[in-house]
């Protein structure tokens, strides 16, 4: 399996977060990323979000730039 990640720079949001998280598996990012929206954005660990995170992930490693992000 191709390692995974999931950047905060993608998602626009009023702390303006320039997190990016990167893992072996889907289980460990998934875990680390829900941590993550928890504890940083005060998000509810909810599988609402697990899913919305699931869906942010990409095959990979985070660019250095920062994405483009879309309105």
């Amino acid at each position: 399996m191709p390692r995974k990640y999931i950047d905060c720079r993608e998602v626009p949001s009023e702390s303006n977060c320039t997190i990016a998280i990167s893992g072996d598996s889907e289980k460990e990012l998934l875990e680390a990323a829900v941590q993550h929206a928890v504890a940083v954005h005060k998000h509810q660990d909810t599988p609402a979000l697990r899913k919305m995170i699931r869906s942010a992930m990409k095959d990979g490693t985070p660019p250095l730039a920062a994405p483009a992000r879309t309105a």
